[in-house]
């Protein structure tokens, strides 16, 4: 199978309310924020102590996700808190509903 046939997450950090963002995409949400919570993740979200997944989105194909990660990053800061807002308006920690 290639890559467009999987599927995969488009999912953002946060270090606190309205805070610093890191946007990112992954195959395996679950086990990828694990690593970012371990510090293990990215160097961004190490510095700057990213460990709260306020938002997530499931979408295939892969590539897919990741043009759709692209746009995000273009977006300006008030466009991704609404975003996260809309799903999340207490930018509580999802994590705990993917263990």
């Amino acid at each position: 199978m290639d890559r467009e046939t999987y599927g995969g997450w488009v999912y953002m950090m946060a270090d606190r309310y309205r805070g610093t963002l890191y946007i990112g995409v992954t195959a395996d949400l679950a086990k990828r924020i694990d690593q970012h919570r371990k510090g293990a993740g990215s160097d961004f979200c190490a510095r700057y102590g990213l460990h709260r997944l306020v938002w997530a989105e499931r979408g295939e194909p892969i590539d897919a996700c990741i043009a759709h990660e692209k746009r995000l990053k273009r977006w300006r800061r008030d466009w991704k808190f609404a975003l996260v807002e809309t799903a999340n308006p207490g930018w509580d920690d999802l994590f705990r509903f993917l263990v």
